[in-house]
């Protein structure tokens, strides 16, 4: 078995194929699936594949807005922790921690009522990595 890395209850860490860098993810190992926050998306079919258009803020200080276009990887109905059911759209990415790169299924929500715009769920975390709710931000902090 393979050493897991460690991470805090929140992490930052960088999303490259969308030019994201240092956001705020929260750690929710009761959440199946990771979510990235986006203003608005809507649902295209081209040639018989389903493509997400999102609304998606890259820079989180200066609030810069980017339209992003995806193919969608899959689609799932997810209950909220009240019970709310919606429809999920997902895609595939990369996640960088640990100055690593991680394969990652990203949905998208907004999320702007939210302290962090970002979750990592247990989905993502499972295979590599082991969450200490005691700290925070460890993958940054390894860096130096």
């Amino acid at each position: 078995m393979k050493d897991k890395l460690i991470v805090g209850w929140k992490e930052s860490i960088d999303l490259p194929e969308l030019g994201i860098h240092h956001i705020e993810a929260k750690v929710d190992t009761g959440a199946g699936s990771s979510v990235l926050h986006c203003e608005s998306y809507e649902i295209e079919v081209i040639d018989h594949q389903e493509w997400i258009i999102c609304h998606i803020v890259v820079n989180f200080k200066t609030r810069e807005l980017r339209i992003f276009k995806f193919p969608v990887y899959k689609e799932k109905i997810v209950k909220s922790s009240f019970g709310h059911q919606e429809k999920r759209y997902y895609i595939l990415t990369k996640a960088k921690l640990y100055n690593q790169l991680f394969d990652i299924k990203l949905s998208f929500r907004n999320r702007s009522s939210m302290r962090y715009p970002m979750l990592l769920g247990k989905n993502f975390l499972y295979k590599n990595f082991i969450v200490d709710v005691s700290k925070s931000n460890l993958s940054q902090k390894s860096l130096g």
